[in-house]
């Protein structure tokens, strides 16, 4: 996974991310739209036949950064308790 910043501002993000289309970027978009700070985010692909998603991340309140930051802490703490959840149900 590569990542190449096209804009970091305090209330602004905005970034490619390689060798990724749909999984990482709408799971990171959903949860970047539960923090009340984030103003806008989403993804887009900028060719079909690209693998590659642009994604920006907009924010009022908080530092842009920060919410990216809050939301991928999340996203790990939310795969951690799957991963817990899934070995207590497999055994």
């Amino acid at each position: 996974m590569e990542i190449k910043v096209l804009k970091n501002e305090s209330n602004e993000i905005e970034f490619v991310l390689k060798d990724n289309r749909h999984t990482f970027p709408n799971l990171l978009r959903d949860r970047l739209l539960q923090d009340k700070s984030v103003t806008f985010a989403a993804y887009k692909l900028m060719h079909p036949l690209d693998n590659e998603a642009h994604i920006i991340v907009k924010t009022s309140g908080k530092n842009a950064k920060t919410a990216l930051n809050d939301a991928v802490k999340q996203i790990d703490e939310d795969l951690e308790e799957f991963e817990k959840q899934l070995k207590k149900a497999l055994k």
